[in-house]
């Protein structure tokens, strides 16, 4: 195939201006409009959010995610294994998915920030906006069955970790 990959955003470019998905290619959402990873991995329909643990073994996970101002939010259980591994290392990465974790892309390099309760209200209007009517159904089941505390809500910065 002709063309190159630039290492800042994982693009191959194929002519000026038609870039195209490292390894989503020949799919049907292989075309992108645009070259910013957070805008592209906004709006994706799963990410993969790949956690460190203590050793520095990686654990990858796929998660609802949305766009928010430059940065990536996801929403998940607090007491998933993949916020006690982001309070010990922030440092994170993550790369468009399949609902069952395969990669269709490269992976960028993040920095993770676990939020307040303000924080993560706005994160649960972000994916219910997003996810419409999966995300309608159970954002506010979540709520209702197990309460405002078990979901939190995780900002990730993307560019401001290490190199992945």
């Amino acid at each position: 195939m002709a063309g190159r990959l630039t290492p800042e955003t994982g693009i191959w470019r194929i002519r000026d201006g038609d870039p195209i998905v490292a390894g989503a290619i020949g799919s049907y959402r292989s075309r992108m409009t645009t070259s910013s990873p957070d805008v592209r991995l906004g709006k994706d329909q799963y990410v993969l959010l790949t956690t460190f643990r203590g050793d520095g073994s990686p654990v990858a996970t796929p998660v609802w995610a949305a766009g928010d101002r430059g940065a990536l939010v996801v929403w998940t259980p607090t007491a998933s294994w993949k916020v006690k591994r982001i309070r010990n290392n922030p440092d994170v990465t993550v790369a468009s998915c399949t609902a069952r974790g395969r990669a269709l892309g490269l992976a960028v390099a993040g920095r993770a920030e676990i939020l307040d309760a303000e924080g993560t209200a706005a994160v649960r209007r972000l994916i219910m906006r997003k996810y419409w009517f999966a995300g309608r159904l159970m954002v506010p089941m979540s709520r209702w069955f197990k309460g405002a505390d078990a979901t939190i809500g995780i900002r990730i910065d993307l560019g401001a970790g290490k190199t992945a």
